[in-house]
């Protein structure tokens, strides 16, 4: 497997940028129960809760059926360690309170298995031996596939093939069979240099950190810091940066927003009025579709464990005592419930990798629509 050249120290930056993206959103929250300091430079200890006696005393947290959708300043410790709440420290940097939340550690959990998982299979590939063992071959193979069968095929060989005409005859296709045919040309011998690897770093990146924040979800006690829009939102913006970016560079500043409207075969004092309704159209269809990216994501991650939250729900209705039918009622309710949840769970596993491609997909498709000219 050839990752390319520089693409360690792209993957490093990319990851970077995206914990620090990602973490951005959460940084200044504050629980809602919480009193923020008030002064600048005032320690956050200075406001705890007093009880009818005077005394101060750590904050209550009442357990929450969707602790998973939320982010807080605390983690939910399971019964067998005590069911108390493990509470996150605030940090002070410039007299300012930065708040530890929930989703900024899981997020550097994500960080840590990334460089964990792809440090140690760059290291065992790096002399150009295959990796050994399933656990490595299992990342390699999803690595190779959107390699091969989502960055390649998509992108093309870039706006160069389209000619001098545009989309003309038999360029009409973008280069995509080309670029499929030469990945895998050679009885699917690796191709180096093709033009489209130069996006695989980040597509690599955004679909394992998505995949990874998927995951999470499924670990009790954790959560999936997908399910929060904030980090959707600002994973989206990344792959908006990426396609301004990307269309900047390959068509020029200028040309990649002139080239947001195709060429029209209208009467002249028709032209520029025309030229700018639809200019302002797909300005807006640019931003939207990359909003409808983070509000996807978003709301199929939250999807699962809210019928998750409302499945065990069921098991606490039914241990109330003015529940109708009594004990009866209770023994068919918790077994049926109970299988629900494990239905669910298992839908979200397929769900987590399905999501997560998606998301790296309509990102390499938004990509190759901004490389490749109308």
């Amino acid at each position: 497997m050839n990752w390319g050249n520089g693409a360690a120290m792209r993957w490093t930056v990319g990851l970077a940028w995206l914990v620090l993206a990602t973490a951005a959103p959460s940084a200044g929250f504050a629980d809602e129960h919480e009193n923020a300091a008030g002064e600048k430079g005032e320690d956050a200890d200075a406001h705890p809760k007093q009880t009818g006696g005077g005394k101060a005393h750590e904050p209550e947290h009442k357990p929450d059926l969707f602790h998973h959708t939320r982010d807080n300043t605390y983690f939910e410790l399971p019964e067998f360690l005590g069911g108390a709440t493990a509470e996150l420290p605030a940090i002070w940097i410039g007299g300012y309170r930065f708040q530890i939340t929930k989703l900024m550690v899981l997020q550097v959990v994500v960080g840590l298995l990334m460089l964990f998982v792809f440090g140690g299979l760059a290291s065992r590939i790096r002399h150009g031996q295959p990796p050994r063992g399933a656990f490595w071959n299992f990342w390699e193979v999803i690595a190779l596939f959107l390699r091969d069968n989502v960055v390649r095929p998509t992108i093309g060989t870039g706006h160069h093939d389209h000619g001098d005409e545009g989309h003309g005859g038999s360029h009409h296709g973008h280069g995509h069979a080309d670029a499929a045919e030469a990945a895998h040309a050679h009885g699917g011998a690796e191709t180096a240099g093709h033009p489209a690897d130069k996006y695989l770093p980040y597509v690599w990146t955004v679909f394992f950190w998505v995949l990874f924040s998927n995951l999470l979800g499924a670990v009790p006690f954790l959560g999936s810091p997908t399910q929060h829009i904030t980090v959707t939102g600002v994973l989206a913006a990344c792959t908006f940066a990426m396609v301004l970016i990307s269309g900047s560079r390959e068509l020029g500043p200028v040309q990649f927003w002139v080239r947001l409207v195709p060429k029209m075969d209208v009467p002249a004092v028709m032209e520029l009025p025309l030229f700018l309704l639809i200019w302002l159209i797909e300005i807006l269809g640019l931003v939207v579709k990359h909003g409808v990216l983070a509000v996807r994501l978003f709301a199929n991650i939250l999807a699962g464990h809210t019928v998750i939250a409302v499945f065990l729900g069921f098991i606490a209705a039914a241990a109330a005592p003015d529940f109708p039918g009594g004990g009866v009622l209770y023994w068919l309710v918790v077994p049926s419930s109970i299988f629900g949840q494990v239905a669910i769970g298992l839908l979200e596993l397929m769900v987590a990798f399905i999501q997560a491609y998606i998301f790296a997909f309509l990102s390499t498709l938004f990509i190759a629509t901004a490389v490749h000219p109308h």
